[in-house]
């Protein structure tokens, strides 16, 4: 007799694990405390009868069956999808998009109302992330991820490069000779950091005591409350010194290593609705850039 299939949310337990190599990752993806997930991942070794990770002192690494079976389990789940898209009926215009949160709720949601002008048939759904996945979600069409250059497992191309630098209110009062006295905050784990512009600024830094957040949309609401400065780049924040609430107090603009990327999906070259909203997207960052 054949070994029946493993329970399915065991698999996705597995993918999420595999996904982050951090059982507390995966519990975040899925909601579920560490203990739970990692209960489930020694259950499926249990049913498979191997390991699937090395549990290392602070990280996982897969092992050989783990890196064999995880695309076998991701095109499990491939299938599943399209054959439930299949399945409720005609999904032609509906499109899965994945972004960070700044960038949804800064640049595209402001955004939104010219795209529904234009395409009213399509169907978003926008789901977004705190960290750089390592990989597209499953089910997404399309991706805006800001980072080094992905890895080019889907489709990659670039969107769009920019500048960053400090912010505050149009209250708050800074020069370049006290900028290290004033309150700090940054997004963590960036390489466009307070050091990196202070460097290429031509600054002498110290080490001042920086706050940081998982995500700028806290340091920008800390910034236009009046509580500091942050940095930030021309993405995220043109609409917002356009209406007042933030300024750059300084003109030095730094690049940044960081750029923004769209990765799409193989259905997304075939799913019209998809195809819709990435002319667009490229169309207002084009506009946008030349301005």
């Amino acid at each position: 007799m054949q070994k029946p299939l493993p329970p399915l949310g065991w698999l996705r337990t597995f993918e999420a694990a595999a996904r982050h190599l951090s059982f507390t990752g995966a519990a975040r993806d899925l909601n579920m405390t560490q203990s739970a997930v990692s209960q489930q991942i020694k259950s499926l070794e249990g049913h498979l009868g191997r390991p699937l990770f090395h549990r290392r002192p602070r990280a996982l690494e897969l092992t050989e069956t783990g890196i064999t079976y995880l695309p076998v389990v991701r095109e499990a789940f491939r299938t599943l999808v399209r054959g439930t898209q299949a399945v409720v009926g005609d999904q032609a215009n509906a499109v899965q998009v994945q972004s960070n949160i700044t960038f949804a709720v800064n640049w595209l949601a402001p955004k939104l109302p010219r795209f529904r002008e234009l395409h009213p048939d399509v169907q978003l759904n926008i789901f977004t992330e705190l960290w750089e996945p390592r990989e597209m979600a499953e089910g997404a069409a399309v991706e805006i991820r800001y980072s080094l250059r992905p890895a080019d497992t889907v489709r990659t191309e670039l969107l769009r490069t920019d500048h960053y630098y400090p912010v505050c209110a149009p209250e708050f009062s800074v020069t370049l000779d006290n900028v290290q006295d004033q309150p700090l905050y940054d997004c963590s784990n960036l390489l466009s950091n307070w050091s990196n512009w202070a460097e290429d600024q031509g600054l002498t830094w110290g080490n001042p005591p920086i706050t940081y957040a998982t995500t700028y949309m806290v340091s920008l609401s800390v910034a236009m409350a009046g509580g500091g400065l942050c940095l930030a780049h021309d993405t995220i924040v043109r609409e917002l010194i356009n209406k007042g609430r933030l300024i750059a107090p300084f003109a030095h603009r730094a690049a940044m290593p960081e750029a923004y990327y769209l990765l799409l999906s193989p259905q997304a070259e075939e799913n019209p609705g998809a195809i819709a909203f990435t002319d667009w997207l490229r169309s207002e960052i084009s506009a946008e850039i030349s301005l």
